[in-house]
């Protein structure tokens, strides 16, 4: 039986995520404009994101839940997105050393049956140890973090950069809250541990 899920997601570092809990899914990466608008809260930004990504493939998955998820760093009231480039990566992780780094995580899920939506948020907070220059060089030129917010990949060489981590699912800074998916796929009917 084919699964009726779909994550509305290019990023290989979700899909892993999502791989975890074995039901079959389809993957589709949505395109839209990732712009905040003026003022906008953080908050509201990574929910605003993420149900735009779902729904956006909402027309071409009909009768599905369809998964969107969208993620900012916050450091000194800044929202910082991906870097893009090693010189962006390298002043980021210098400027984090010795400090905290709140991760916001988008997640929403639409079930294009009913046209019901959830839309949530999670947090999670990265405290950097201090880094010295060479390190940081030696991070960035070997992990080329440069398409994860905050400059770093958790899931791999990035655990050495930090002094501890904090909040109530690793997931999320990640970019996909899986202990709050869960409860949402439920609420929509699709139990993980029955799929």
């Amino acid at each position: 039986m084919s699964s009726r899920l779909v994550l509305a997601s290019g990023s290989r570092w979700r899909r892993q995520l999502l791989d975890r809990l074995e039901i079959p899914y389809a993957w589709q990466s949505p395109d839209i404009d990732e712009t905040p608008r003026p003022g906008e809260p953080p908050a509201d930004l990574v929910q605003r994101l993420a149900l735009a990504k779902a729904q956006r493939l909402a027309e071409a998955w009909p009768d599905h839940l369809i998964i969107g998820s969208d993620q900012v760093a916050l450091f000194e009231g800044e929202i910082l997105g991906k870097p893009g480039d090693a010189a962006t990566a390298r002043a980021n992780l210098a400027r984090f050393s010795g400090h905290r780094v709140r991760f916001l995580t988008g997640l929403a899920l639409v079930d294009t049956r009913s046209g019901h939506h959830q839309v949530t948020h999670e947090t999670y907070d990265v405290v950097f140890r201090h880094l010295a220059e060479d390190e940081i060089e030696r991070y960035v030129k070997k992990e080329k973090p440069l398409d994860s917010a905050g400059s770093f990949r958790m899931e791999g060489l990035g655990i050495t950069l930090f002094e501890r981590l904090e909040g109530d699912d690793p997931n999320t800074l990640i970019g996909l809250p899986l202990i709050r998916l869960c409860a949402m796929l439920r609420e929509a009917g699709l139990d993980p541990l029955k799929a």
